[in-house]
């Protein structure tokens, strides 16, 4: 089963084929104007965030985690110092001018990749973390059986997504900061258009994407089990799950 996130966007791209080549230089374009946009959106509480979510998750020291869709590694920031010395982190993510600008920032492994051919061996992470990327991969069925194939049994998946709210004034208010406040900040703040439609993007992808349960349906398709979704502020899903124990695969 074939399951994308959201549909083709004639806006960005108009075959299947060409969605991750457009993401990409969508990504690569911005990524210098990255960080400080995202810290402005989310009012500087984003990290803070991203660091609760992951303790909420069951992130703890020692583990062996994965960041996909790393991008300039905002959620590996936050998971270094929860997994400590002990832990290891490894990133990867196809935008190679994001994985750039996540060097400056955070030292771990990083891999130019896509999260539905992960480059890694069967179990080999205890956690894997997808912050903010859900809506980028291409089919969501082959992204979580990549997940699930590296995670070692017993091991935890954590998708951390902003979801279109569900009522008319809340879906109102968040097209109006998404689509407007936000890319008229990152228009006049970062002085490139290239910044503000990204923006655009992540709105149009937003407003887009699957429901909540095609999301766990997915997961569960996957093999993953104990499934959740947390709902924070109303738009924040903390997507959970954990690969059997007695999985050898």
């Amino acid at each position: 089963m074939s399951q994308p996130p959201i549909p083709i966007l004639p806006k960005y791209w108009t075959r299947a084929e060409d969605r991750s080549r457009a993401v990409n230089t969508m990504f690569d374009r911005s990524a210098a104007d990255y960080d400080w946009i995202c810290s402005v959106s989310s009012f500087g509480a984003g990290q803070k965030y991203r660091r609760d979510a992951l303790v909420r998750a069951g992130l703890r020291p020692g583990m062996r985690v994965l960041d996909v869709g790393t991008g300039t590694g905002l959620v590996a920031r936050e998971a270094a110092p929860i997994v400590g010395a002990s832990g290891r982190i490894v990133g990867i993510d196809p935008s190679s001018q994001m994985l750039r600008e996540g060097r400056r920032h955070v030292a771990m492994p990083v891999v130019r990749g896509v999260g539905e051919r992960l480059p890694f061996a069967g179990a080999s992470f205890d956690f894997l973390v997808m912050g903010y990327a859900l809506r980028h991969v291409p089919d969501l069925d082959e992204a979580f059986g990549e997940y699930r194939r590296v995670l070692r049994p017993g091991g935890r998946v954590l998708l951390l997504e902003i979801t279109r709210p569900q009522s008319r004034l809340g879906f109102g208010l968040a097209r109006l900061y998404f689509n407007g406040v936000v890319p008229f900040i990152a228009r006049f703040g970062s002085r490139r258009a290239d910044t503000a439609r990204l923006m655009k993007f992540y709105w149009d992808t937003i407003a887009l994407c699957v429901p909540p349960d095609t999301v766990l349906a997915a997961l569960g398709r996957a093999g993953f089990h104990a499934l959740n979704r947390q709902l924070i502020h109303g738009i924040f899903s903390e997507y959970t799950g954990t690969k059997n124990r007695e999985s050898g695969i």
